[in-house]
C-alpha cells in the first residue's frame, strides 16, 4: 500500500481516520495518475474536505466541505495558492480561536484573511519543529 509508506508527518501526528481518508484518495490518485505529485495534491484535496490543520497535526472540521479555493477545484484543473490545511472557509470566529489555541499574537485585531496567514504560518512552524525533533 504505497500511501502508508509515503504518509506525511503532519499524518503520522494525526487521528487515524485523517490517515486513513489520504491514504485511501493517494492509493486511488496512484491508480489514475501514477506515482507523484498529483497523487499528493489529490490526497491532500479529499483530506481538506473534513480536517483542518492545526499546528504540526490535522484535527476533524465542525463542517464537511473544502477548505480553500485550490481544494474545492475539480481534478486536472491549474493549481491555485492553497491555505496549507487551514479552513480558510470557517468563519472569523472560528479562525480566531484556532489562533488562540495556537497562542498567535495580535490575533484581536487581525482581518479573517490576516488569520488564515498566521495559521497557516504557525502550523508550518510547528510542523518543522515537530520534524526537527523526530530526526
Amino acid at each position: 500500500m504505497p500511501g502508508r509508506q509515503e504518509l506525511p508527518s503532519t499524518l503520522q501526528r494525526s487521528p487515524e481516520k485523517a490517515q486513513r481518508t489520504w491514504i485511501e484518495a493517494h492509493d486511488s490518485a496512484v491508480e489514475t495518475y501514477g506515482e507523484g505529485r498529483r497523487a499528493h495534491q489529490t490526497a491532500f484535496a479529499a483530506l481538506k474536505h473534513t480536517f483542518e490543520k492545526v499546528g504540526d497535526h490535522w484535527e476533524p472540521k465542525s463542517r464537511k466541505g473544502p477548505s480553500d479555493k485550490q481544494a474545492s477545484r475539480g481534478a486536472g484543473q491549474r493549481a491555485t495558492k492553497t491555505a496549507g490545511g487551514v479552513d480558510a472557509n470557517a468563519s472569523k470566529e472560528h479562525l480566531y480561536e484556532r489562533a488562540r489555541q495556537l497562542d498567535i499574537p495580535g490575533r484581536s485585531s487581525m482581518s479573517k484573511k490576516d488569520l488564515v496567514d498566521a495559521l497557516q504560518k504557525a502550523s508550518g512552524r510547528q510542523s518543522a519543529k515537530a520534524r526537527k525533533s523526530r530526526s
